[in-house]
């Protein structure tokens, strides 16, 4: 019979603690790659998420309070504006009240709808920014721009939140040149400027927050589209000028006309006509 041994210490059943440590080092390396892909990608797009978000959350904002605005003030009988601007917490804050009153039998003014439009410092959030609320109320129960949005329990609250981070909002009225931060006129302004933006403040030397004006999404708002625009239409030199060299241009050409209509009167009667 034939003997067969086996060699025992050569025999393999695992891997050394070189390969081992090997290979956890690769994969380590592998992982942390497509972490950091994954954690770019992810900025990626939060970034485009933000971007998204800040160009169309302040268009969406500013074109609830325009519909505000366009719906109560339709004239200047019974209704009044008042805009106040203060700094909440450093953060550039406004309040905007649009009141619209009417008379009873008794002859006494009460307000049929307010509408008013303010921004708070959030102190419990822990983002740095305001909260821009929103209240309806008067005589008209029934909110036509959010009654529809609102659960049945969100209406028995006076102050609705629209959005939150808001790290900017001032409501002016224009002057001329400048801008008018308070009103409280009993005539209508001729248009409300709303100026909102979403990005992240800077401290300015007199220690209050600002943010770049590129920026900050603004937009004026008409009070009253119905109004009468007085047109006036100016005369320019040049389009004077122009106006004399073609009037003195048809009289050069009446002028040669006449002249050749002479000259064939002349030819005709074979002597020539003296011309006045």
């Amino acid at each position: 019979m034939k003997k067969i041994f086996y060699n025992v210490g050569s025999s393999r059943k695992g891997f050394s603690l070189a390969e081992v440590l090997s290979a956890l080092t690769i994969g380590a390396m592998v992982l942390v790659a497509v972490l950091s892909i994954y954690s770019r990608a992810n900025r990626t797009a939060d970034s485009i998420g933000r971007k998204l978000d800040s160009s169309r959350l302040p268009s969406e904002v500013l074109q609830l309070i325009a519909e505000d605005i366009d719906r109560i003030i339709t004239s200047d009988l019974g209704t009044k504006v008042t805009i106040e601007n203060k700094f909440d917490n450093g953060h550039p804050s406004a309040r905007l009240k649009i009141q619209r009153s009417v008379y009873n039998s008794e002859n006494k003014e009460q307000t049929f709808e307010e509408i008013v439009w303010q921004s708070s410092y959030d102190y419990e959030s822990q983002a740095n920014g305001l909260i821009l609320y929103r209240s309806h109320s008067g005589l008209v129960s029934e909110d036509k721009l959010l009654d529809e949005q609102r659960e049945d329990w969100e209406k028995e609250y006076s102050f609705v939140p629209i959005c939150t981070g808001v790290t900017f909002f001032k409501v002016q009225v224009p002057g001329g040149e400048d801008f008018l931060d308070n009103w409280s006129e009993d005539s209508l302004p001729e248009g409300i400027v709303v100026t909102i933006s979403f990005t992240e403040p800077f401290k300015t030397v007199a220690g209050t927050l600002d943010v770049p004006d590129t920026e900050k999404i603004t937009r004026t708002i008409a009070v009253d589209r119905t109004r009468k625009i007085a047109f006036m239409l100016v005369k320019h030199e040049d389009k004077e000028g122009q106006k004399d060299e073609a009037e003195q241009a048809v009289e050069e050409d009446e002028i040669d006309k006449e002249q050749e209509g002479v000259e064939e009167q002349s030819d005709e009667q074979g002597k020539p006509r003296e011309r006045k």
